[in-house]
């Protein structure tokens, strides 16, 4: 029985240090992987922006100024322009940006902000 509760949590520490996000400090490494992933995010079928796109039936342009922190979280999302659909869609929009969570994080106590542009 120990054995087991031996192997079970050696299993589970290696798979916990396996999963570990790679530390992004430059800011341009930052903005162009975090615009990488939102495009990948925004593609076709299995993408989860694009799958929330679909659902919530979004269509036009949003440009967002996206500051992320907080070890790689979204931390604000300001509208910077909008072309086509309404201000609920685009506040839907907003709120699936804020929780988008990225493969890499981020120090502490340091921000990046940058502009994307997001098309449905």
């Amino acid at each position: 029985m120990r054995l087991i509760i031996i192997l079970i949590s050696i299993s589970l520490t290696t798979t916990i240090f396996a999963q570990k996000k790679p530390l992004i400090e430059s800011r341009e490494e930052v903005e162009t992987l975090a615009k990488k992933e939102f495009d990948l995010s925004m593609t076709g079928p299995e993408g989860e922006l694009y799958l929330f796109g679909v659902a919530n039936n979004l269509k036009g342009e949003y440009i967002f100024k996206v500051t992320l922190g907080d070890r790689g979280k979204v931390t604000t999302v300001f509208v910077i322009s909008r072309e086509g659909d309404d201000i609920p869609s685009q506040n839907k929009l907003k709120d699936a940006v804020k929780t988008f969570r990225f493969s890499f994080k981020l120090p502490k106590n340091k921000d990046y902000s940058f502009n994307h542009k997001f098309k449905f």
